[in-house]
């Protein structure tokens, strides 16, 4: 971990610490400032984000339990790697939710929110702009959120919720491959005309289709990431 520094934690009035380091540590683990495969030192992430050791321990077991980090007896805590398997598992649920959802957005969605998903589009193309990849990650999710909101139903969104750490890891990685940023952009707004039109089988292929490629982004960033494992644990 030589060649990376976590930041210091930074006091908030209200979360206690243990909150603020988990969670320092679960971004650090989704946006790839962790990588797949490296082994969590207790004392340098302690020393790195100027904290005890305590609040590292009690955050590396809650990540576990996440499924981000996996303990190996007598070697210690280790980020989870990511297996082709777990990948499309994932996106095939998504696609399948994310398809339905737009479907139903077409059906219910309010001008607001249509609104809401058309400002969302300008702020994503100047992040774009800029390439800043934490920024358009942010307000991917924000997209998908609303569109899941618009769906009108409340099952759909608390079943993606249950999926949301590993799709935010997922998101990350697949967006951060060399112009895939743009293409999303461009997927996000047909699937917006889709459901402003009351397109709904178009807007649900639409929906699938954006996921699929997001899934080929993934799988494409993972395959150039050869030293963290085999073709079948990446």
């Amino acid at each position: 971990m030589s060649d990376r520094r976590l930041i210091p934690v930074t006091l908030d009035n209200y979360k206690p610490l243990r909150e603020i380091v988990f969670e320092t540590l679960r971004e650090a683990l989704i946006t790839g400032v962790l990588k797949p495969g490296e082994r969590l030192m207790e004392i340098q992430l302690a020393e790195e984000m100027g904290v005890s050791r305590t609040p590292v321990r009690e955050a590396i077991r809650k990540l576990e339990l996440e499924g981000f980090v996996v303990m190996i007896p007598r070697k210690g805590a280790y980020v989870a790697g990511i297996s082709v398997k777990d990948i499309a598992d994932v996106f095939e649920i998504r696609a399948a939710l994310e398809g339905l959802a737009a479907g139903l957005a077409a059906e219910r969605i309010t001008e607001e929110e249509l609104e809401q998903l058309e400002r969302i589009l300008v702020q994503i193309g100047e992040c774009v702009q800029s390439n800043n990849l934490e920024k358009v990650v942010d307000m991917d999710t924000e997209f998908h959120d609303t569109l899941f909101k618009a769906s009108r139903n409340q099952r759909l969104v608390q079943i993606v919720s249950n999926l949301r750490e590993q799709i935010q890891r997922f998101r990350t990685t697949s967006l951060s491959t060399p112009g895939r940023m743009k293409y999303a952009l461009d997927e996000h707004k047909k699937i917006v005309e889709a459901i402003s039109e009351r397109n709904v089988e178009l807007a649900q292929a639409l929906a699938r289709e954006h996921i699929e490629n997001a899934e080929n982004s993934m799988l494409d960033k993972l395959n150039q990431l050869t030293e963290f494992g085999s073709e079948e644990q990446i």
